[in-house]
């Protein structure tokens, strides 16, 4: 399935990628100490790192949140080389690996441009303190950071519009880039924002379980929005312990797909 991934981004087309290099919740899948039917499943659809994309375009690779498990989904679909980082929120899930880019400033030499809300610029702040101000810890990852509103903005070939939605009392970013459009850890989006996605011909979007959740769609909520916005196709994203690949991907209405990990799309 990786190797699959690799040999995409290695052969860029002229059709942009976006490569889903985790799809699990903020504890990932297998939850640890659980015994459940999907934590013991040997489907490897049911294993899924904490959620995380890499957008390719024949100019740029951008990525999408960097958590806990990015070292190791970078080795995994041996990436090379991050132009930016699009951060969603600053929760650790979605933050916590920004202390590897390290390796990715001395192989290419700069910083690594990230994007977020002021609300996550400031998180990413207090994550990792040694990377700011004037006494920065020598060997720290190297940011320039850029804060975005409402306003689109351009990353090489890729055009990016921000799109805000609510995760409980949180605002987070969604991205919408081309026809496509990424939403992870939403709880509430208002219709100003639903017409910012609207015409995307692919849409990715979160939910954590089948029942109602207090701070993340629930799979009724993400097939909701998804009827709402009718894509051509729709992919689940940052799904908990009880939603299995299979008996969830059985029970999906034509043109809607569970994610996983590994799973690349063009757009």
């Amino acid at each position: 399935m990786y190797l699959r991934v690799l040999v995409c981004m290695e052969n860029r087309s002229r059709m942009n990628r976006l490569v889903f290099l985790g799809t699990g919740t903020s504890q990932g899948v297998p939850l640890i100490g659980c015994r459940c039917p999907v934590c013991t499943s040997s489907d490897p659809r049911d294993k899924r790192l904490r959620t995380s994309a890499l957008v390719t375009t024949p100019e740029v690779s951008v990525l999408l949140d960097a958590g806990p498990d990015f070292r190791y989904q970078m080795l995994r679909a041996e990436v090379r080389r991050i132009d930016a980082i699009l951060l969603t929120h600053a929760h650790r899930d979605h933050i916590a690996g920004l202390d590897e880019v390290r390796s990715f400033n001395y192989f290419q030499q700069s910083a690594i441009p990230v994007y977020g809300n002021k609300q996550t610029l400031e998180g990413v702040h207090r994550f990792l303190p040694y990377a700011f101000g004037k006494h920065r810890y020598p060997g720290a990852p190297l940011f320039e950071m850029h804060q975005v509103q409402s306003r689109a903005f351009r990353i090489g070939d890729l055009h990016v519009v921000p799109i805000k939605v609510e995760h409980y009392q949180m605002e987070v970013n969604a991205y919408r880039m081309g026809d496509l459009t990424y939403v992870t850890d939403a709880k509430a989006i208002g219709r100003a924002s639903v017409e910012k996605m609207r015409g995307s011909r692919t849409l990715v979007v979160n939910a954590l379980r089948k029942e109602p959740h207090l701070t993340h769609f629930s799979l009724s909520d993400a097939l909701q929005l998804i009827d709402e916005l009718k894509p051509e196709r729709a992919y689940i994203v940052h799904t908990g312990h009880a939603l299995g690949y299979a008996q969830t991907q059985a029970g999906l209405p034509a043109g809607v797909w569970m994610a996983y990990d590994g799973l690349a799309v063009e757009f």
